[in-house]
């Protein structure tokens, strides 16, 4: 994930774990605000809602629990836009299949799946370029925010502007194993 700070943008790596024998509670940790805590409860519903639609057995959380952590944890973090980058790692932990490592990503989730536009698109792609990441998804809606991109950023990156979780997932995630692709259109990146 990717994150504006004062400083300008910042990388954020969220991780996320499946624990046998619990009960499926839910541990955030890493100095998260009220409003990151909520973008983390969101996925959850959202995924544990379409569970079979993304490729994940319906009942993935009867007997673990699920524990999302963001690293640098003396660093307080907010804001809603890190949102589809913990939905992501959610079903990566789900599928057992690592996220795609040269994705960066940001977006705001909502619980039926839509993604939201959100700030800081230039300091983001920047923070994602240094390092050296290749293909960056943002909501469709900030489209437009990539006008104020260096030439350089613009052809050195893949932008993919996406609307739902499930076009994120197609990206960021390669399809697990038995899982048919859907004859729907992919996002077109620019």
């Amino acid at each position: 994930g990717v994150a504006w700070t004062e400083a300008g943008g910042d990388v954020l790596f969220i991780e996320a774990s499946l624990m046998p024998g619990g009960h499926g509670n839910l541990t955030l940790t890493g100095q998260l605000g009220n409003v990151m805590q909520e973008s983390a409860r969101a996925a959850l519903s959202h995924i544990r809602q379409n569970a079979s639609d993304l490729g994940i057995p319906a009942d993935f959380l009867s007997k673990q629990d699920l524990h999302i952590h963001v690293p640098a944890g003396a660093i307080p973090k907010d804001g809603p836009s890190a949102g589809v980058t913990i939905a992501t790692s959610i079903v990566s932990a789900a599928r057992g299949i690592p996220v795609e490592p040269e994705v960066a990503m940001t977006g705001e989730i909502t619980l039926s799946g839509l993604v939201l536009p959100v700030g800081g698109i230039r300091e983001k792609a920047l923070a994602a370029k240094r390092l050296g990441l290749k293909t960056f998804i943002l909501p469709a809606l900030n489209e437009p925010d990539l006008k104020e991109l260096p030439e350089e950023i613009r052809k050195d990156m893949r932008f993919v502007p996406v609307t739902t979780l499930e076009e994120v997932l197609e990206i960021a995630l390669p399809k697990p194993a038995g899982v048919a692709s859907e004859p729907s259109a992919p996002a077109e990146p620019l």
